[in-house]
């Protein structure tokens, strides 16, 4: 829903915390959530360590922005699953937070969000498509069976975080 990214991206920030490089981790050195890959394909350049370490809220906003909420049309979802589309974009790719969107309102499933996506999306109580897509994204971790025993136990937080607050916006 337009106006809600500012209110997503600081509960983003509390997921995503500081500097993290977890060996198990396939996106590698990451901070606030922004992976060394992704921060070097949005600046134009390879960066350092110490620059990957010393990123702030700030230089990642617009990241945010540009290639996850705008790509899964944040301002065009209603309130609530714009929330959970946008938080499981950043932590799973925003094709899979589409499809996943796309299975849940009964949309083809295609990775792109366009004006028949965003009709079956309109078609569906924001509130049961929220439960729908977080259940349908616990099941993706799942899945995951040799991350899911290192990462799981945070995924299934985040997933329950993320549904609480979904529904609290989706109920203003």
């Amino acid at each position: 829903m337009i106006g809600n990214f500012r209110r997503c991206f600081e509960w983003l920030m509390e997921h995503e915390g500081g500097f993290v490089n977890h060996p198990n981790d396939p996106g590698g050195m990451t901070n606030w959530g922004v992976t060394k890959a992704t921060y070097e394909r949005f600046i134009w350049r390879d960066v350092t360590e110490a620059e990957m370490r010393s990123l702030t809220q700030d230089d990642v906003r617009p990241i945010y922005r540009q290639i996850y909420w705008d790509k899964v049309r944040g301002d065009d979802l209603p309130a609530g699953v714009d929330w959970c589309v946008f938080d499981f974009a950043v932590n799973a790719g925003v094709s899979r937070a589409i499809k996943t969107l796309q299975a849940a309102s009964g949309s083809a499933v295609d990775g792109v969000i366009g004006p028949n996506t965003l009709l079956a999306v309109e078609r569906n109580d924001p509130e049961a498509l929220i439960f729908s897509y977080s259940t349908m994204r616990q099941a993706y971790y799942e899945s995951l069976t040799n991350l899911f025993r290192t990462f799981g136990r945070g995924w299934t937080r985040r997933v329950e975080e993320t549904r609480e607050q979904a529904m609290h916006l989706a109920q203003r």
